[in-house]
Formats: C-alpha cells, structure tokens, sequence
C-alpha cells in the first residue's frame, strides 16, 4: 500500500454510484489493514448532488492528508475533482481510462491523494487493476516537486496572491 495511508475515503454522486460500491469491494478485500470509509451515497439517488458527498471524503483526507487518500466517483469526475480541490491539503486528479502512465505520474510528480474517476468512461471492469496502481505508486519526494506541492497549498490558504484580489 502507498506510502503511511492508513484509510481509503470513497464517495460518488448518482453516476458514480456503482463504480463506488465496486472499489469498496475491492478495496475491503485486497487491503483488510486499511480502513474504508464510505461517504456515500448509500443508495442510488438520480437526483442526489455530488458535494454533498465528495465534500465528506475531501474533509477527511485534508484534516489527515499523511494518513489518508481518498477515491471518488461521478459522470466525468470533473465536477468531484474541483470540489475536493477546494480543501486544503488536497491534491485530486481526474481519471478517465486508457494509458495508465497518468495515474503513476499523478503520484509521483504531484503526490495526489484523491483520485477522481470518471465513470462515464471507465469500465467497472477495470477498477482493481486502477486503484492498485495508484494506490501502490509512491511520490517522488524530488525536490522540484515538493516545491511546486509547497506552492499550491499557499495558493488554498491565501485571500490576495501577486495582486490579482
């Protein structure tokens, strides 16, 4: 498992909502030493509305980001994405399938701890082999790249940045 993470945050809007309880599936059977926990939604709701719940699982990585990761579902997971990215200590990056390269890159170069995936474009199918690479890749810990992380955080945490406010 990557680096100290010691739980997984998951949480979906409607579209993402059976990508979600898959990943729980598989995360709850190949990592029984971490703990899972499911922001919701706990039942499928056309109507539901996404920061309602990815707002819960960001929460819980920004208040623990060392120990923690989170994975989150929805239509294109852009939406999911910039909710997460909100909170201090987030880093989320969206997934769409295909070249798998991306998912290494995002935690190698950008050590993000909250993966978005776009279920839309995603089969379920494809889910174990997704969330082992991502959750098995370590960051890079280059200092280039601890600098630029070091950067965006000031970005969250200030009201007036180089003049533009």
């Amino acid at each position: 498992m990557t680096e100290k993470a010691k739980k997984i945050y998951l949480a979906s809007d409607h579209a993402g909502f059976e990508h979600k309880e898959e990943a729980r599936e598989i995360l709850e059977n190949l990592y029984p030493e971490i703990e899972v926990i499911d922001c919701g939604p706990t039942e499928y709701n056309p109507d539901d509305d996404y920061p309602d719940f990815i707002s819960r699982a960001a929460l819980g990585v920004s208040e623990n980001p060392e120990n923690s990761k989170g994975i989150i579902f929805g239509g294109s997971g852009q939406g999911e994405a910039m909710v997460a990215n909100r909170f201090k200590n987030v880093r989320a990056t969206v997934y769409y399938g295909h070249d798998t390269e991306i998912l290494k890159l995002s935690r190698e170069h950008n050590d993000a701890n909250i993966l978005s995936i776009g279920a839309r474009f995603v089969e379920k199918y494809y889910l174990e082999e997704i969330l082992n690479i991502w959750l098995h890749t370590e960051f890079s810990q280059e200092e280039r790249h601890i600098r630029r992380i070091k950067k965006i955080e000031k970005l969250k945490n200030c009201k007036k940045f180089f003049g533009l406010f």
